[in-house]
């Protein structure tokens, strides 16, 4: 490595997020986010500092997944910065998601975000995720499970074992 190359990140953040389904997937009243699965995902699968996210054998996205209950689907991502998922997050055209998610979706009265710093490299599980989301839940924001809005820094995380 040069002077001129920065080291790569030893560690990553995870996320997942969950949300229940005002209605099934194949309602028409779902169909303007089912129509922008496609377009989101693959704004993201380029976003500076996307590394990888969940999809579903034989599919482009995770929708058909219901690890979380019937009615409810799961994002999980992995991003090399809490910088970039907040940027792919707020500052891109998945935005308009975000302005219309209660057209689809149920309001949530508990924790339906959680982050988490893993090892570079490490690929989390959906167990692992909802184990966090739990976490989050339970014991509210720390090292180990936390949010954009009481965040945590990787150095706290490894200064726990995490």
């Amino acid at each position: 490595m040069t002077a001129s190359q920065p080291a790569a990140p030893t560690v990553h953040l995870a996320q997942l997020n969950v949300a229940t389904l005002r209605h099934p997937i194949d309602d028409p009243r779902i169909a303007p986010f089912v129509e922008m699965l496609d377009p989101v995902n693959a704004a993201a699968d380029i976003a500076p500092g996307f590394v990888w996210r969940l999809v579903e054998d034989g599919t482009d996205d995770a929708t058909g997944l219901r690890p979380a209950g019937e009615n409810v689907i799961v994002n999980l991502t992995v991003w090399e910065s809490q910088e970039a998922l907040w940027d792919f997050t707020y500052r891109s055209g998945h935005l308009e998601v975000m302005r219309r998610r209660r057209d689809w979706f149920e309001r949530h009265v508990a924790a339906h975000l959680v982050l988490w710093w893993i090892p570079a490299g490490h690929v989390p599980t959906v167990g692992e995720a909802l184990d966090r989301l739990a976490d989050l839940r339970a014991n509210g924001p720390s090292p180990r499970a936390f949010t954009f809005a009481s965040s945590y820094a990787a150095t706290q995380a490894a200064a726990q074992g995490i």
